[in-house]
């Protein structure tokens, strides 16, 4: 059996319980680990000969949360079992706070989730002085809660208002900012030596501070105005940031605001009784299932073709030094790779160069990085125009304009300086991968690698796999996703591949609904309500207005108009953003002027009153449930064409895409899950009634119809997930 934990006793009659998942990728609260924890606390404690205990890891981190893993298989039990669980774990820590042994954290890394919350149960804590070790409860982002007393023992250390920056958000807290908030009692090199000397020194305290009769929080009281304040500005910034959907930081608030009010032992039993509630509801099922499980095998690239060597970066070309290509060019010498940036033009390549250079000169302003690294990433960036720097790039990635005659020129001028074995990749939003390899004399090394804007902060990268594509070349341009610590999906051909496909379904049925006499402010406020990051008008003016409109008219020129109608395209919907680009010369964000207006410093002040006058509002009442089903079914049918197809190949692939390539409503687990949330038979009734009433556009594809004749869903087997 693997060793998971370690004890010793020093010759001061101390023990010491060392967490050592060996085997584990690092510390956390696994089933097999708490027994063999709890066995060990257990016996020292009570050991009459045992002075005192100390508690730490022998990995760089203390513990970083619970197993996943183990939370993931739990969703098998009924809700009384998930609450008994639940409690075994919290009464645990509540007998470390409460035992008259004196038990002391010595925190040597990142203290997590369920390891912070251990942390805190012990009533003395020394963390380690290196930098950028970190406290946090993540909960929050799987929908979840810090389930074993972190809503309870946070806020009484710091005060509820504080706490709840922290508890809501999941953000982390340094050491230094522990220490001024007493949420740890010191710092040190040696966390073990220290800990060990506080209990020899009687540093310890006999109880915790809210088992001392004459406890009062730091902050405010219950009922006290500054009370009544923070409850009530903590519920209305929660409701405008959430939108109601999600409520796992109500529920959170909620165990603050009541647990406060109680003694610790009932507030841990509400606390458990809230996070039960959570964890049996979709909203986890759906963060955990795309969020954790996911986008962790996508990192891992669990699809990448077997038996391919690993690719070893030590040239990549990117060819376009406009935002783009400056912006992937960043990104690739950050993950250690020399980049060759190129450009028609001095100027422009210059100009790309430069915005490498500002982009980590900002991360240093903001702390990320230090001066000296920042130049020495930057310096890994040849901003050149000729193509002969290019021999010995393993990988060529374009990012010019979408002009298939510029792409074929481009293509051809890369190769005719690289081996065979080079990759050349098109960062092309639309068009398919397919015919650009036309122009390349290796088309089985050609494929699509697509991000998104703004490219260093977007975590996705859309991997089109062409006709010819070759599953080396696939290979590649996944080691080159990981090279660059972004989360590749894997897709086959089609114009506007998958998330452009998709994504573009949310912003034409804004423009249906205001050519429907539907007010654009409605429109708007309803696309923020399902979960959407931002109303349809405004995304579509950052991402440009414009860049829509000529892929929608380059799509009728290849296509036919006919065609595109005749599969439900909307007619209302072009009119619109003809009216806008062509009529009102309003191209989006870059030219401070779109659907909104803009201020000096390019941000959206309000919508431009023109559009009101254009599509005034047709006085109707509003149904605004049928609005948010509007957007978001109308995406969730894309996505299910894009399967049917065989664009998209698994459900996971279009989950992990959705949410992290356009932000589809992260709540619901991507656009799958969100089928899967409201459930097969459901989604096609609601399907064809939209159809039914709005048009062809709804109608759901046949192997939905299929699926729900034979009782199919897209994740059938959950449990199979965690065994992964």
């Amino acid at each position: 059996m693997t060793t998971l934990l370690t004890s010793s006793i020093d010759e001061n009659a101390i023990a010491t319980i060392t967490w050592d998942m060996a085997g584990h990728p690092m510390n956390v609260l696994s089933e097999e680990a708490l027994e063999a924890f709890q066995a060990l606390w257990t016996k020292h404690a009570n050991d009459d000969a045992i002075k005192g205990i100390v508690v730490t890891s022998a990995r760089k981190e203390f513990i970083v949360g619970a197993d996943i893993n183990m939370l993931w298989k739990m969703r098998r039990y009924e809700a009384a079992k998930v609450f008994s669980e639940n409690q075994r774990l919290s009464l645990l820590f509540r007998d470390i706070e409460t035992h008259k042994k004196p038990t002391v954290a010595a925190i040597n890394g990142d203290a997590l989730g369920g390891g912070f919350e251990l942390a805190m149960a012990c009533r003395y804590r020394v963390m380690t002085d290196k930098e950028g070790a970190k406290l946090g409860l993540p909960e929050v982002m799987l929908g979840l809660l810090p389930g074993a007393g972190g809503t309870q023992r946070l806020p009484r250390m710091i005060g509820a208002s504080e706490a709840l920056q922290y508890l809501t958000t999941g953000k982390n807290m340094r050491a230094q900012k522990a220490l001024g908030f007493g949420v740890v009692h010191e710092l040190a090199s040696d966390t073990v030596a220290a800990a060990k000397s506080a209990i020899l020194g009687g540093k310890v305290p006999a109880k915790a501070p809210w088992d001392e009769k004459s406890f009062a929080l730091p902050k405010e009281q219950p009922q006290s105005p500054e009370w009544t304040q923070t409850f009530a500005g903590a519920g209305a910034m929660l409701r405008r940031q959430t939108q109601g959907n999600y409520p796992s930081p109500m529920r959170i608030m909620a165990c603050v605001y009541h647990g406060l009010q109680l003694s610790m032992d009932k507030a841990l039993s509400y606390e458990g009784r809230q996070f039960t509630a959570l964890f049996m509801g979709d909203e986890a099922r759906n963060l955990i299932r795309t969020g954790w499980f996911g986008r962790n095998a996508a990192n891992r690239l669990e699809k990448r073709p077997k038996g391919i060597p690993d690719t070893q970066f030590t040239k990549v070309g990117i060819i376009g030094a406009g935002v783009m290509g400056a912006g992937i060019a960043s990104c690739t010498a950050q993950g250690g790779c020399d980049v060759v940036l190129l450009d028609i033009s001095d100027e422009a390549a210059a100009r790309g160069k430069q915005h490498v250079e500002d982009y980590f000169a900002r991360q240093v302003k903001k702390g990320r990085l230090k001066p000296e690294e920042a130049l020495k990433i930057a310096a890994r960036v040849t901003a050149t125009t000729d193509y002969k720097a290019l021999e010995g790039a393993q990988l060529t990635i374009e990012a010019v304009f979408e002009d298939r005659g510029i792409k074929a020129k481009v293509t051809q001028s890369t190769e005719a300086v690289t081996d065979a074995d080079h990759v050349f990749g098109s960062n092309t939003s639309t068009l398919p991968i397919t015919g650009l390899a036309e122009a390349a004399d290796r088309p089985e090394n050609f494929i699509g690698i697509h991000f998104f804007s703004p490219v260093e902060k977007m975590p996705l990268v859309e991997i089109i796999r062409g006709e010819k594509t070759s599953d080396k070349a696939a290979a590649v341009a996944m080691d080159y996703v990981k090279l660059i610590s972004k989360t590749p999906i894997v897709v086959n051909d089609s114009r506007g591949f998958y998330t452009s496909r998709v994504f573009g379904t949310y912003t034409r049925e804004a423009f249906c609904m205001l050519s429907e006499g539907i007010s654009p402010a409605v429109v708007e406020n309803v696309g923020k309500a399902t979960g959407m990051p931002m109303g349809p008008l405004e995304l579509i003016d950052m991402v440009g207005i414009d860049t829509g409109h000529k892929i929608t008219h380059e799509t009728i020129k290849e296509v036919g108009w006919e065609t595109m109608v005749a599969k439900g395209e909307p007619a209302k919907a072009l009119e619109v953003i003809d009216w806008i680009v062509e009529d009102a010369q309003r191209p989006g964000q870059k030219a401070g002027k779109g659907f909104y207006e803009y201020d000096e410093k390019n941000k959206t002040t309000r919508i431009w009153p023109e559009v009101y006058a254009k599509y005034p509002s047709n006085g109707a009442p509003v149904d605004v449930d049928e609005l948010k089903k509007r957007f978001l079914h109308i995406q969730a049918i894309e996505t299910l064409r894009c399967m049917e197809e065989g664009v998209v190949t698994a459900a996971d692939d279009a989950d992990v895409g959705s949410i992290f390539g356009w932000g589809f409503a992260p709540f619901y687990g991507g656009v799958i899950s969100y089928v899967e949330t409201v459930g097969l038979p459901q989604f096609l009734a609601e399907c064809d009634a939209l159809a039914e009433k709005h048009g062809k556009r709804f109608e759901a594809p046949q192997m939905l119809r299929d699926m729900v004749a034979k009782g199919e869903s897209f994740y059938p087997d959950e449990t199979a997930v965690a065994a992964e």
